[in-house]
């Protein structure tokens, strides 16, 4: 079974996940944050892949991305400081890049590597669904991964039932129609998660975009599986001085 639906199959609420960019703050730290990440206790990462015109990103993440591009990073160097990395990394990876760069590289080839270091599933956020279904779905499926659908408040019933019914991870819920980036409150997205809630899905919901402090992580927690926190973690990366002091920097702020 992978990783991802051990996870929620062992715990459903409360699951907090970290978000960033490879090649970022320094090049060669991707293996060290997700060590750090893991040993203090967060339960599922997403890697970003860096790209130039990052569409659904907010200022943080884009500055974060073009310094990676900066310093060097691309898929095949990722791919490579990752080929090691289940020796001491148990918990699901989840690639995260969108299509110009990931095409470039080759789609099955992109499987192919993320099969080889054991990432357990990806998120293309500008792939359409049509598209996924006919023609990246079956070599997704062929090596094993799970394909990580993002759905917002504008999202039509219609299209989160046919996402649900087609993915088997999680469903990633985008907090509002906005960019990524941090917010003080969710109050104005009650009833959209409300709303989600209603439906029964069968796919488990993780919540982002703008979980950034207590009062956000919490009305996530309690209107989902758990909540992903990107921004706010690249922002400890540029205010502390090394990778342990942004994790215990970020997670000292989601609880205050």
């Amino acid at each position: 079974m992978n990783r991802i639906n051990k996870l929620f199959r062992k715990k459903n609420k409360n699951i907090l996940s970290i978000y960033f960019t490879a090649g970022f703050p320094g090049l060669d730290d991707t293996v060290p944050i997700l060590q750090a990440l893991q040993d203090n206790g967060i339960e599922l990462v997403e890697i970003g892949i860096p790209f130039s015109d990052p569409m659904a990103d907010g200022v943080v993440i884009q500055q974060s991305s073009h310094a990676a591009l900066k310093n060097g990073m691309s898929i095949r160097r990722l791919f490579s400081q990752l080929t090691d990395v289940r020796r001491k990394i148990e918990i699901p990876l989840v690639m995260m890049g969108y299509l110009n760069p990931i095409m470039q590289f080759g789609f099955e080839e992109f499987c192919r590597e993320c099969k080889r270091v054991d990432v357990d599933g990806m998120i293309i956020p500008d792939l359409p669904m049509s598209d996924y279904l006919t023609d990246y779905k079956p070599i997704a499926e062929k090596y094993g991964l799970e394909f990580i659908f993002l759905i917002t408040p504008e999202t039509s019933d219609e299209r989160i039932r046919e996402i649900d019914e087609n993915t088997n991870g999680f469903i990633y819920m985008v907090s509002s129609a906005a960019v990524t980036g941090t917010q003080n409150s969710f109050i104005n997205q009650i009833d959209y998660f409300k709303r989600i809630n209603a439906m029964n899905l069968k796919n488990p919901r993780l919540i982002g975009f703008g979980v950034s402090n207590k009062a956000t992580k919490e009305m996530v927690f309690e209107n989902s599986s758990g909540a992903i926190v990107g921004s706010a973690f690249i922002k400890a990366l540029n205010e502390t001085s090394d990778i342990e002091s942004a994790v215990k920097l970020v997670l000292k702020k989601l609880d205050n």
